[in-house]
C-alpha cells in the first residue's frame, strides 16, 4: 500500500504526521485491498481534509471532509474510509 500526504497553504508538522500514521495502522487489515492512499490537506478558513482510495480491483474512491481542526479533520476522514473500505469489501464478497 502506497501512502502519499501533501499539505498546501501550510507545513504539517511532525505530530500531525504522527496521529495520521497511527489511524492508518488502523485500516491495516484492508492493506491487501488498497494499491494507493493519496491524502491532501488544504488549509484556508478551515482545514480540508481529502483521500483517493485506489482499490486493488480498479476501484478508486475520493473522501473529502472539513473542520476548523487538523486532527478532528483526520478523525471524521479516517471514519469515512473506515465506512467506504468495509463497503467495498462486501460488494467484493457478494460478487463471488
Amino acid at each position: 500500500m502506497n501512502t502519499e500526504i501533501k499539505a498546501v497553504h501550510f507545513t504539517l508538522r511532525d505530530e500531525s504526521k504522527e496521529y495520521l500514521e497511527k489511524k492508518i495502522n488502523r485500516i491495516k487489515a484492508a492493506e491487501n485491498m488498497i494499491v494507493d492512499l493519496l491524502f491532501t490537506f488544504t488549509k484556508e478558513k478551515s482545514f480540508s481534509a481529502e483521500v483517493k482510495v485506489n482499490f486493488r480491483w480498479g476501484v478508486s474512491a475520493h473522501l473529502k471532509e472539513t473542520d476548523f481542526e487538523l486532527n478532528p479533520a483526520i478523525d471524521k476522514l479516517m471514519d469515512k474510509l473506515d465506512a467506504k473500505i468495509a463497503k467495498e469489501k462486501d460488494k467484493i464478497k457478494e460478487k463471488r
